[in-house]
């Protein structure tokens, strides 16, 4: 039988957890009463939305659970300003759906940004608490898309959160991972829906910083690069996909676009884990058929998301159970292929398979407490296998993928796993002693906990006296 009570992450299922009670607020006011309730019964409240990030931020051992996947109200859309006040668990397409169906016959249409990529059933919330970004090419991660959000205190005060008002508080809600709050809708900043064209071919590393660059100053708006992930083969995080979105004239015909669907999918991560390089050649022969082909700005950044894939496929493969972990690296653009013909010497001894492997590039983030993006960033993300009874591996490979980006001046995302040594966290992090301070002064009673504060708290708890 099922424990109601006993949570995972979607994706590596990594991060089993038993929460005390589970509760489903659909409003500011059910949030605030919640965490009144939690705080005269001394109880800790941790806070999920849909559930995918792998760095144990969305429960906490014994935690009143605030599902916030509930709350979907959409308020206002302001046409003048091309703000629109969403629900924190409004996932993407829900969003987008709702943006459209309110703007039936208005041109232009309002709509999102960006979003995280692979998966589309993620909320608001989540993208807010984690700063995320997608695959826009001058775009800052997604604290320049918030223009303010209300947010629940550990008191059960409500606050409304913007850079005029309690403007601390929304550096550090930001990319705070539910550390301060319940953050319960958000006023995000959104762009015209305009059509663009996907430009695609094959490339490698040495010639990808030029091709970006003439992409980029013809106008590109979007685009990523996905590298061959057979550590056998010498096109090993070299030889790639780059593909990238140019704005067309609006009149253009749409035609329809051959897709893959989710069988096709299927066959590409079952590929992806049993014949790497066919897998990158399948990959590569879709993409380059869909050069030229139109697409609307914001529903290209949707995709298919199998959920549950590996259980399956350990079945076929008659393997233990495994799932994918995600880690995202950032270094300096000019020292993007020194990283990584660096990091294809380390992986390809360590018999860690990487199942998935893109390229992305992503503007300074000036304004949250804990950025990320210090600096103008390549983004290099891998995903790589993890054996769920031999983890060790894949540990030490993580830890060795941040080393080598922190010796090329770069950093890591805190969002998918807690694997990094201390020393890690401190150089990627310089200010992340001081957040957990901020978190101490804020929430003295400990009333926001999950297994990614407790971790990081036990990690620095002697760091003021040394």
């Amino acid at each position: 039988m099922t424990d109601p009570l006993l949570c995972n992450d979607v994706h590596s299922q990594l991060n089993p957890v038993r929460v005390a009670q589970i509760h489903r607020p659909r409003s500011t006011s059910e949030v605030a009463a919640l965490i009144r309730e939690a705080a005269r019964d001394g109880r800790p409240v941790s806070i999920c939305g849909a559930r995918h990030a792998m760095g144990g931020q969305q429960f906490g051992d014994g935690t009143m659970l605030l599902d916030c996947s509930d709350m979907k109200e959409i308020g206002g859309l302001d046409r003048e300003r091309g703000i629109v006040e969403a629900g924190a668990g409004l996932t993407w397409p829900e969003l987008i759906a709702a943006l459209h169906d309110e703007q039936t016959g208005e041109s232009p249409v309002w709509t999102i940004r960006q979003k995280q990529t692979g998966a589309d059933d993620l909320t608001l919330g989540g993208a807010l608490a984690s700063n995320i970004h997608g695959r826009g090419l001058r775009m800052k991660p997604f604290i320049d898309d918030v223009e303010a959000f209300t947010l629940v205190d550990a008191s059960g005060e409500v606050r409304r959160c913007s850079r005029t008002e309690h403007a601390d508080l929304f550096r550090l809600v930001i990319g705070g991972y539910g550390c301060f709050g319940v953050v319960t809708s958000v006023a995000l900043r959104l762009a015209p829906r305009i059509k663009v064209a996907r430009r695609v071919e094959v490339t490698t590393l040495d010639q990808l910083h030029g091709k970006m660059e003439e992409r980029m100053e013809a106008g590109a708006l979007y685009g990523d690069f996905q590298f061959a992930i057979d550590e056998c083969s010498q096109d090993f995080l070299n030889r790639g996909v780059l593909s990238t979105y140019q704005p067309v004239p609006q009149d253009r015909k749409m035609e329809e676009v051959r897709t893959l669907g989710a069988d096709e999918w299927r066959e590409l991560i079952r590929l992806a884990h049993t014949d790497r390089t066919r897998a990158f050649e399948t990959y590569a022969k879709h993409y380059l058929g869909t050069d030229g082909s139109l697409y609307w700005s914001d529903t290209h950044q949707l995709a298919v998301y199998l959920c549950d894939y590996h259980h399956d496929l350990d079945c076929c493969l008659g393997s233990g159970a495994g799932t994918e972990m995600i880690t995202e690296l950032y270094v300096p653009p000019q020292a993007l292929t020194d990283f990584m013909k660096a990091a294809a010497g380390d992986l390809r001894p360590r018999g860690v398979p990487v199942i998935y492997g893109t390229i992305r590039w992503i503007r300074r983030d000036e304004e949250s407490h804990l950025p990320w993006a210090r600096e103008d960033f390549a983004c290099v993300i891998f995903n790589l296998h993890v054996e769920h009874d031999r983890r060790e591996p894949a540990v030490e490979a993580f830890r060795a993928l941040i080393d080598l980006a922190l010796s090329f001046g770069g950093c890591y995302f805190l969002t998918y796993h807690r694997w990094a040594r201390r020393d890690q966290v401190e150089k990627a992090y310089p200010g992340f002693a001081e957040f957990l301070a901020e978190k101490e002064r804020r929430d003295p009673e400990g009333r926001f906990q999950s297994e990614w504060w407790r971790c990081y708290r036990e990690m620095f708890s002697g760091c003021g006296d040394e």
